[in-house]
């Protein structure tokens, strides 16, 4: 067979009207981590993979495409290939450059990548809101607070947080399965904490937080470098906290270990998500009747906003990540009017 017609990006292009490349763009650009940039680039490389897979197949359809499916599975396809399609409207662009954005992607959810020992292949993750047709309102979608159910919310949720622990590290080392595991070990101690915010219509969990209440000895790790405190993005079995027992005089911080809602749903989503932490930490009061303090740890520079719109003061960065422990008085976040400090954003 000869070689793979579609190269050039002007070629490719043809191949996707402006309104169907507009409407998958949206519907990139609205997973979380993403910007124009890479949004382009997947899809760019998404229309390639799919129309040299269907090449490949004898099957090639008509162009224009009338829609986008994912490839049946692994196409090769090397950084020279991806260089092209990337950069192909650019003067600049290498094979390297090119080699990032596609660690990128992997590091997005967005592609598996793997080579064979002869040749770079490339899988386009058939994701489900990737295929939407008619886009979903999310201004409209309804929204409630709930427990986190270990049986039904572990993989979703676990999705969720590592999208974000994977772009702290470009790396693929936060895998779903990994945490999943250990929120579902964290429940089994203690989830009275662990709420998710959930649809109404399909109950998917579109966000989700943890107050995780800490022993005595593990409060000095607050005054340690961020990067001593990830757990989840950290390939080792090694808590650097332990959660403390319900009933302990003596636990007197909670960490606020993770808040993250998807990015798709308004400002108000993260209103009443909040007001429910503050119920929920005067629920925890019961358990620990001690409680003073409240730490988190910022990863991403948007939670960094919300933090400080909610009064929490930023005690310490790191040295080689950028990473910062945020403190608030627990007395205070009880009797702070969230939806007046949001209105800030």
């Amino acid at each position: 067979m000869s070689p793979f017609p579609i190269l050039d990006l002007e070629t490719l292009q043809q191949w996707l009207p402006q309104a169907l490349h507009q409407r998958y763009l949206d519907l990139v650009m609205a997973r979380f981590g993403m910007t124009r940039r890479r949004a382009e680039c997947f899809l760019r490389l998404w229309v390639y993979l799919l129309l040299k897979d269907q090449y490949l197949r004898h099957s090639l359809p008509q162009a224009p495409l009338k829609t986008l499916v994912f490839p049946a599975g692994w196409v090769e396809c090397s950084c020279r290939e991806a260089a092209d399609v990337f950069y192909g409207d650019q003067d600049r662009g290498s094979d390297r450059s090119a080699g990032m954005m596609l660690d990128k992607l992997v590091a997005l959810g967005l592609i598996q990548k793997q080579f064979d020992g002869n040749c770079t292949q490339i899988k386009i993750l058939a994701l489900p809101d990737l295929l939407t047709q008619t886009p979903v309102d999310h201004e409209t979608v309804e929204l409630i607070p709930d427990a986190f159910d270990p049986r039904c919310d572990a993989i979703p949720v676990a999705n969720l947080l590592s999208i974000n622990y994977n772009l702290l590290n470009n790396n693929t080392n936060a895998i779903p399965y990994r945490i999943a595991n250990i929120l579902r070990d964290w429940a089994e101690q203690y989830d009275t904490g662990m709420r998710v915010l959930r649809r109404r219509d399909n109950q998917d969990p579109v966000g989700f937080y943890i107050l995780f209440p800490v022993v005595r000895t593990s409060e000095v790790k607050f005054f340690a470098p961020p990067s001593q405190g990830l757990h989840l993005s950290q390939a080792t079995d090694i808590d650097p906290f332990e959660m403390a027992a319900p009933g302990d005089q003596d636990c007197r911080a909670v960490f606020v270990r993770s808040f993250v809602v998807d990015t798709q749903y308004p400002k108000e989503a993260q209103v009443v998500f909040i007001q429910d932490a503050q119920q929920t930490l005067m629920s925890m009061r019961q358990d620990f009747p001690n409680l003073m303090d409240m730490h988190t740890l910022i990863i991403h520079p948007s939670y960094a906003e919300l933090a400080q719109a909610l009064g929490f003061q930023k005690t310490s960065t790191d040295p080689k990540l950028p990473l910062q422990w945020m403190y608030k008085a627990v007395d205070r976040f009880l009797t702070l009017d969230i939806e007046q400090a949001i209105a800030q954003l």
